[in-house]
């Protein structure tokens, strides 16, 4: 894997990326899912609830930005990991004990 950022230094989002972060994500984007959830629930129309997806993917990258500068190498490690692997989690255990290690999940 090349690396989890761009050249502007914005973390870019791939799949190893969020599964990587997944826990982080549940916790701290809680509220602008269930937000996003009970919209769509509510109704079926995409253009009704765009607002609510702009704030989840902004909490998302938002994230994905403090974590990637709190924790780079952790980080690296268990993306590079997991797209090494297809997003087996069974199989980067040791990289995913160091990257909640260097940056616990919170709220």
């Amino acid at each position: 894997m090349s690396g989890t950022i761009d050249a502007a230094g914005e973390p870019i989002p791939t799949s190893a990326v969020l599964m990587a972060a997944a826990k982080h994500i549940a916790a701290r984007c809680r509220a602008e899912n269930v937000a996003f959830i009970k919209c769509k629930k509510k109704d079926p129309n995409p253009e009704k609830c765009l607002d609510k997806g702009r704030q989840v993917t902004s909490c998302v990258l938002n994230l994905l930005k403090e974590l990637h500068q709190k924790c780079p190498n952790e980080m690296d490690a268990y993306a590079g990991c997991m797209y090494y692997y297809t997003n087996e989690f069974d199989l980067c255990r040791k990289e995913q004990e160091a990257f909640e290690k260097a940056c616990p999940v919170s709220e």
